[in-house]
């Protein structure tokens, strides 16, 4: 082979690799050097060098003494022919293992700096633990807890996620990919709103309960933009793209706002609030309903006011009219429990398959809701329990009432994620 057809091979092989033609030279090198060692007689180290317009190699060779010191150098360049099937065979080795290390090191490079970005890619395979993601050049890993719950990825559907982590790995990059992370929606309302990508609208602030609802809270730097608006679309297509990618997803947009109780009011949307008092101390919102609206403001499952407490990053206290008139303060049915009666700690946790409330005991009893009214329904059916009173305090104790459970005044109160209360929303 001429050294014109040699250069025209490496240029080649670079466009093919996607390298450039620099790290492919260095490829080249260090084969040549490694192959070098491998013939009879080489000098104990070699620098090779090589001119990238003419291919011509040049093999400095170096010996070594006593202390390890380089000496003695010379041009030992040794003919082609001369190299023997042997370094041959080293060199060819020796090139394709740093060549798979270079797309390797290239690859992960090429993600290293894209984490929190979305990417596109069509579903390989599925298993129990994982799917994953084939996104051209390299695979993700979408570990089950980033797939969004009711939904089953079929191989050959193209899905968009999101880059959570980029690990550098003896085979490559590995790429771990989630379709329930919050900043997937923010990514998504980029791509399909321009003002959002252009800095006009920002989103504030995020709220997901995957596969079920997301809140989002939107603000323009133009005050001749609306935020809403911008992000909704014409007659909503914008918003329905991202709804469409998210197989369904309801989504919530309220406009962000500096004031707090203005803020709270907007979050708990569609749910009209009459008003809105907040602690001395920023933590906290006692929200004032009318009576009517009561169970849309709490939501199904308390899921609104949960995605609002999330969203503006305040405790909830949600209470109708009328509670208010008879006197009932701010979570009063917390205060009012019986006294001497020891309520188990816990939390409300949606299953992941059935989406049914199930209660979570600090002692690692899981109890649905369906089960837990039976229960309770039983209780308050008991003659004996109504009878004797210290009978029933002695059963309330041996079978613990979760905390947080909400009595038939239908009031909520949502702190870090925890339902205390229950409705119905559309």
């Amino acid at each position: 082979m001429s050294n014109l057809d040699m250069s025209e091979a490496i240029r080649m092989l670079a466009v093919e690799k996607g390298l450039s033609v620099d790290a492919l030279l260095h490829v080249l090198v260090d084969a040549m050097a490694s192959a070098y060692k491998r013939r009879p007689g080489a000098a104990d180290e070699v620098v090779v060098e090589v001119n990238p317009e003419t291919m011509d190699f040049t093999f400095i060779a170096y010996d070594l003494d006593e202390e390890g010191n380089w000496i003695n150098e010379r041009d030992d360049t040794p003919k082609r022919e001369e190299l023997g099937r042997i370094a041959a065979t080293t060199f060819r080795q020796v090139m394709s293992q740093r060549i798979r290390e270079v797309e390797r090191d290239r690859k992960f490079e090429e993600y290293a700096n894209r984490e929190g970005d979305i990417v596109t890619g069509i579903i390989q395979r599925t298993e129990a633990r994982y799917a994953l993601l084939d996104l051209g050049r390299v695979e993700a890993l979408l570990p089950q807890a980033e797939q969004v719950p009711f939904e089953r990825p079929n191989t050959g559907d193209r899905s968009k996620a999101y880059i959570v982590e980029v690990r550098k790995t003896s085979k490559g990059p590995q790429i771990v990919v989630s379709r329930t992370h919050p900043g997937l929606i923010k990514r998504l309302f980029e791509l399909e709103v321009p003002e959002i990508a252009d800095g006009i609208v920002e989103i504030k602030a995020c709220a997901r309960e995957p596969g079920h609802r997301t809140k989002i809270a939107v603000w323009s730097n133009d005050n001749n933009v609306d935020p809403v608006g911008a992000c909704v679309g014409a007659r909503g297509a914008r918003v329905r793209m991202v709804v469409n990618e998210l197989r369904g997803e309801k989504i919530d947009i309220v406009p962000f706002s500096d004031d707090l109780a203005d803020f709270v009011a907007k979050a708990l949307s569609p749910a009209k609030v009459n008003q809105v008092i907040i602690s001395e101390d920023g933590t906290q919102a006692d929200v004032i309903v009318p009576d009517h609206q009561l169970s849309l403001a709490i939501g199904r499952e308390g899921q609104n006011a949960r995605l609002s407490a999330r969203l503006t990053g305040v405790r909830i206290d949600i209470r109708s009219e009328t509670q208010v008139a008879e006197g009932v303060p701010a979570g009063g049915y917390l205060d009012s429990r019986e006294p001497g009666v020891e309520y188990a700690e816990g939390e409300w946790i949606p299953n992941a398959e059935t989406g049914e409330m199930e209660w979570h005991a600090a002692d690692g009893t899981v109890i649905s809701q369906s089960e837990w009214a039976k229960s309770t329904g039983a209780e308050e059916e008991s003659s004996e329990a109504e009878a004797d009173a210290d009978s029933a305090a002695e059963d309330t104790s041996d079978e613990a009432t979760p905390e947080g459970e909400a009595d038939g005044a239908g009031e909520g109160a949502v702190e870090s994620g925890e339902t205390t209360g229950s409705g119905d929303e559309d």
